[in-house]
């Protein structure tokens, strides 16, 4: 988030503070003895986020509870980092999430060590979390590892004549198809105003893993293609590593008129003049359909190293469901989360580029290996009021309700009903409860509405039975706890029931 002042200097309201925090140890510590250490901060963040939406789960003001490490050696910052996953862990159980670790990419703060994600599982959640039911292993989307049984040869020199020619489509099938060259292995087909993956397939009745799409990034400014199969995607960031780029975007209108050969909608790797990164299941395929570069026609049985050249293979491509788990070889699956909490190993990014430095036992100069620490306040009321809403309204986990005990008395009228109410309010708060009363002159279908909406953890019904000093318990605090409705509970029980059964 970036602004001028009125002397039209720039400035920028810190998404993150690695380096403030870097140069205030810098000026600060000098030597061996004063590590490690770790700095904290809770306070307000800002991003110019382009798509704001649900409310705290995407805005561009939010509250953040940072952490930076300052260790000696790399055996420190692990015994830190651990003990932080471990925190973080406790915090979440202790909240009451749903939430799973998982391995991460570093993204734009970078590192040079590990790094994971705390996930809170929700179906409204960004991110798709990829795990494995028999092992246990769980990565982000961006991270995800999987086996495949590709194994290749690059720059293969392998002749046509070598191979058994099997077109993977029947061009009499066909009956836009005509031969491209006096080989029988490839095959154009007419494809008048069919672009698109889905359109192909239907078209040839083939599927998508039967094709190749070829898709253009701007690689630091330079246009590179990517190659993968038609039912995977490319992952950008293992391509952005392949290439060793800082800057990594698909292709603009722009880019691509600068190349009046390039012919969007219909590329294809033969013949095209532009460095290009091969997915390693795209290396492996026997035939394929690619685009032909030439408007409204693909061609058909084409052999990736001997109808082009095998450039650079590389692993591109997202993991898919099913696919094989990189540790067990069981299949994947695919489930969605927030992320609510991210853990980095920094090493000496930071403390390099600023020049922090401080004196070893030795008396040698030595750079800080730094981690950093995040969880996202804000988010994370937003991650479990998606866990914990219901139909009526939300039930709030005890560690974070505004109150622990709701006191609705159905009429504030009724000079029992309200006596008894202010009776029970007095012993919890004698208890250290929190205790939130209504006392508003209003129908009892009205009170009982909004304390399904306000959510605490208790609900206590102060009705008929006040005469005879008996409550009874709200209507989701029974669900909550499987029981049957219960009525006939005295004030004692009543305060027994919140100490042994909820807040405890």
């Amino acid at each position: 988030m970036r602004l001028k002042d009125r002397h039209a200097r720039e400035f920028a309201l810190g998404p993150t503070h690695e380096e403030a925090v870097t140069a205030l140890a810098r000026d600060e510590v000098n030597s061996y003895r004063k590590l490690p250490f770790t700095l904290y901060q809770i306070g307000t963040k800002f991003r110019d986020e382009r798509r704001p939406r649900f409310g705290l789960l995407r805005g561009r003001e939010f509250i953040m509870k940072d952490a930076y490490s300052f260790a000696s050696n790399w055996e420190e910052l692990d015994r830190t980092y651990q003990a932080m996953n471990a925190a973080y862990g406790r915090i979440l159980e202790r909240l009451g999430l749903d939430y799973i670790r998982v391995e991460a990419d570093a993204g734009t703060i970078g590192g040079q060590g590990e790094t994971h994600e705390f996930m809170a599982l929700a179906d409204v959640g960004e991110d798709t979390i990829v795990t494995c039911k028999h092992c246990g292993y769980a990565a982000n989307l961006e991270k995800a590892g999987y086996q495949t049984s590709a194994s290749f040869v690059k720059d293969t020199e392998v002749s046509r004549d070598s191979e058994e020619r099997v077109d993977p489509i029947d061009s009499t099938s066909v009956h836009h198809a005509y031969e491209l060259t006096a080989e029988e292995s490839l095959v154009r087909i007419s494809t008048p105003g069919v672009r698109t993956i889905t359109e192909l397939t239907s078209y040839v009745g083939k599927g998508a893993e039967h094709i190749i799409k070829t898709l253009l990034y701007l690689a630091d400014g330079q246009l590179v293609a990517a190659l993968v199969r038609g039912d995977h995607e490319v992952n950008d960031i293992a391509l952005k590593q392949v290439l060793g780029a800082e800057e990594l975007v698909l292709a603009d209108d722009a880019a691509i008129a600068a190349h009046p050969n390039l012919t969007v909608g219909f590329l294809g790797p033969i013949g095209l003049n532009l460095p290009m990164v091969v997915d390693a299941d795209v290396a492996v395929m026997k035939r394929a359909i690619i685009g032909a570069n030439e408007m409204d026609v693909h061609v058909s049985g084409v052999r990736p190293g001997i109808d082009f050249a095998l450039q650079r293979v590389e692993r591109i491509r997202f993991a898919a469901e099913g696919d094989a788990c990189p540790t067990c070889g069981s299949p994947l699956v695919f489930t969605k989360g927030i992320e609510v909490g991210h853990i980095f190993k920094l090493g000496t990014k930071y403390s390099d580029a600023m020049g922090a430095s401080f004196l070893d036992r030795n008396g040698r100069q030595c750079a800080p290996v730094m981690g950093c620490y995040g969880i996202g306040v804000s988010r994370l009321m937003a991650a479990i009021a998606e866990q914990y809403a219901g139909d009526e309204g939300i039930r709030w986990p005890a560690a974070v309700a505004p109150y622990d005990v709701h006191l609705i008395p159905v009429s504030w009228k009724d000079e029992q009903q309200r006596q008894l109410t202010l009776e029970l309010e007095q012993q919890l708060v004698d208890g250290g409860y929190s205790v939130l009363v209504d006392d508003r002159d209003e129908r009892p279908g009205v009170k009982f509405k909004d304390s399904e909406l306000i959510g605490l953890p208790v609900q206590i019904v102060i009705g008929r039975g006040a005469a005879e000093g008996q409550v009874e318990l709200g209507s989701h605090t029974l669900a909550a706890s499987g029981e049957s409705k219960r009525i006939g509970l005295t004030a004692q029980e009543a305060v027994r029931y919140v100490k042994e059964q909820v807040i405890s």
